[in-house]
């Protein structure tokens, strides 16, 4: 059961050729991809041309993206004007979940009450942004309540002020979106700001999770924005002129456009290109997908050559949305998670994540003496700080994402600059903590500070940032105290060595608490039981524990070939990791489809009445077969014109009724039905 290498790529093909972009918290990478193949067996994995990553630059997303893909053009020795698709995934909307971030949002709910932000997370997720309760929204059957917007029209010149968007959820907006138009149309004519309508993102009941939902996708906007504009600036310097799509969430293509409206859909993003990558590389049918970055570990479960999708919607950074993704569990752990100290106990255990620091490697690569000079300045104190190795700058976000900052928040903000200085010159106090904390969650600042990125450098297994910054970090943190006031590590390579092997440790746990839940379990509880944490060590006794998973692991992601190689004897099975394994995402980005869909509801408010729920539109009908036909027609139109606008033209329409009826006394009564369209095709391409 050792970790094994896939099959090396089939040798280079001209053909049509297909640019492949992953944007991640850390790395932006690029593929470029022939459909042609290059042996039998091989023809419908292609060929990978050339591959190339770059730093992701989070102030200018063109930077990044323009330093890989400008590389594997020069690779591959090819004419741009020869591409003739370009399609990315991303990670940023993914990480800025987990990580709390996003922009300011007001949220505006029709019908509800102040009790119903307690419910699925709701509260939670607002935080400190803004909401507005305003009289309105519908009943079940889409009978309208009297709107009342002045509260909300009265508000809107001083919440302009301080958000970069709103969110709008009315009260059974899936069965008439009417009060939402109105409130949409309100706002963008007083504000001209971005606004999301809950109605426009998903056709299920259950307001609060809407409304979460349609918060969540008003916070990342600009942030999805400001991704797909760095790229069509790219693509027109550099003359390519083809299509530009984007990997939703449930590893489907769609128009850049579209993902610009509804960037909640690219959560997940990433992870489910890598599991269209990882099964087009390996060829397994069957497998647990565990992709480590920067900031996530993903995992997922193919079955039978196809991911498993969460029709409940996907749940990340401890939120559940109603954005049908692929089964992914994401975990705040990857090759730049914080490395911290358990608190308490004599012999405090190594804590990784859930937060993405900076390595201090990579910020001294970049920023120099900066950096290094303030490393050494603290290593040179007779006894260790609680701040020493940890670093604070500005993440580069335009100023206008500023907006709202709260007097402290605004003082600290203002020292903090785009070099890096260091947190024991610029914390004061606990509060001041708690400020930078908050500065973080909106995405204005970075914490540098030591991580396993840095502890794979001090080892020698990664050299490609700064060396002697991640030694001096190392250094650094070895000399903390335990509970007994002894150092934790006699040196910074022992240090290093803790640290890589918790993070392959973690890495099992995580992949073993998705197999549980996937079986149905608490996965969470179950893989912290004494019985499997003992299989897992190893541990000899009487009794002899194993625990073992039915299928491969396929490990994605550049680190995966250094920290997945402990995995087979933790987890019971083998370990595959393909050669093109650190672009997963980009390569599953280029051979995915276009799918989209269309729901339409026909109830039943009183006896002879059948009221269709379609897109902007109700209509009441006094026939049955009528009203299905009309709803049936609807979403097949509706489906058609998200297909063209999500980027094919070729789409092939199912569409599947579902009918909720009762019997009383012999006869068929009707309740409410239904009405799905599925439009899937291949994305166009440049002519």
């Amino acid at each position: 059961m050792n970790a094994r290498k896939a099959a090396p790529a089939t040798p280079p093909v001209l053909g049509p050729l297909f640019l492949g972009i992953d944007t991640g918290g850390t790395y932006t990478d690029a593929v470029l991809w022939s459909e042609a193949g290059g042996q039998k067996g091989a023809e419908d994995r292609g060929s990978v041309l050339a591959k190339a990553k770059s730093l992701t630059t989070r102030h200018d997303l063109a930077v990044g993206i323009s330093g890989a893909v400008d590389a594997v053009l020069e690779k591959a020795k090819v004419d741009p004007a020869a591409i003739k698709l370009v399609s990315m995934s991303t990670t940023l909307a993914t990480n800025a979940l987990v990580e709390g971030q996003g922009g300011r949002v007001a949220l505006v709910m029709i019908g509800f009450s102040e009790a119903d932000l307690a419910r699925d997370g709701l509260k939670a997720a607002l935080g400190t942004d803004p909401v507005v309760f305003c009289g309105g929204g519908h009943d079940v059957h889409g009978n309208a309540k009297p709107l009342m917007l002045e509260e909300l029209e009265a508000a809107l010149p001083e919440l302009a002020k301080g958000v970069s968007g709103f969110a709008v959820c009315a009260y059974f907006a899936t069965r008439n979106p009417a009060h939402e138009i109105a409130a949409r149309d309100l706002i963008r004519e007083k504000t001209g700001l971005p606004v999301t309508a809950s109605h426009e993102l998903s056709a299920k009941l259950g307001g609060p999770r809407r409304a979460l939902t349609t918060l969540l996708n008003a916070r990342l906007i600009s942030m999805i924005d400001r991704l797909v504009a760095a790229t069509e600036g790219f693509l027109s310097d550099r003359n390519i002129k083809a299509p530009l799509m984007v990997v939703r969430g449930d590893g489907a293509l769609v128009s850049a456009a579209f993902a610009r409206a509804r960037p909640i859909e690219t959560i997940l993003s990433g992870p489910a290109a890598s599991l269209v990558g990882a099964r087009h590389m390996t060829g397994l049918d069957d497998a647990i997908v565990s992709d480590i970055g920067g900031t996530t570990t993903d995992v997922a479960v193919l079955d039978k050559g196809r991911p498993r999708l969460d029709p409940e919607g996907a749940t990340v950074g401890g939120f559940r949305t109603m954005v049908e993704a692929v089964a992914m569990r994401t975990f705040g752990l990857g090759g730049d998670s914080e490395v911290a100290l358990e608190d308490g106990g004599l012999r405090p255990r190594l804590l990784l994540g859930p937060r993405r620091l900076v390595p201090l490697a990579l910020a001294g690569m970049v920023h120099g003496e900066a950096v290094t000079g303030q490393l050494e300045r603290q290593l040179r104190a007779p006894n260790s700080g609680r701040l020493d190795g940890r670093f604070a700058m500005r993440t580069g976000v335009p100023e206008r994402l500023a907006a709202g900052l709260s007097g402290p928040e605004s003082k600290l903000y203002e020292m903090i600059g785009a070099v890096p200085l260091p947190l024991d010159a610029v914390l004061t106090s606990n509060a001041q903590n708690a400020t930078l904390n908050r500065l973080v969650a909106r995405g204005l600042v970075h914490v540098v500070g030591f991580t396993p990125s840095d502890a794979a450098h001090t080892l020698g297994k990664q050299a490609n940032w700064d060396v002697a910054a991640a030694r001096l970090g190392a250094e650094l943190f070895a000399r903390k105290r335990d509970g007994r006031g002894q150092p934790i590590a006699a040196s910074p390579e022992a240090l290093s060595e803790r640290v890589l092997a918790a993070l392959t440790r973690w890495s099992a746990e995580v992949i073993l608490e998705t197999a549980f839940a996937e079986d149905g379990l608490d996965g969470a509880a179950t893989v912290a039981h004494a019985l499997v944490q003992r299989s897992v060590d190893g541990h000899e006794g009487i009794a002899r524990l194993t625990v073992a998973l039915d299928r491969p692991v396929i490990g994605l992601g550049a680190s995966a070939p250094l920290h997945y190689a402990g995995l087979p004897q933790l987890v019971g099975n083998e370990c595959v990791v393909p050669d093109d394994t650190d672009v997963a995402n980009a390569l599953g980005a280029v051979v995915g489809q276009v799918r989209v869909s269309a729901e339409a509801g026909v109830s039943q408010p009183k006896e002879g009445l059948f009221r269709v729920s379609s897109g902007d539109t109700v209509r009441d009908f006094t026939n049955e077969a009528e009203a299905i036909a009309v709803a049936e027609a609807d979403v097949r139109e509706i489906a058609a014109l998200r297909a063209r606008a999500a980027g094919t033209d070729t789409a092939e329409i199912e569409v599947l009724r579902e009918f909720r009826t009762s019997t009383v006394e012999g006869h068929r009564m009707f309740i409410e039905a239904q009405i799905l369209a599925v439009a899937t095709g291949r994305p166009r391409i440049a002519v």
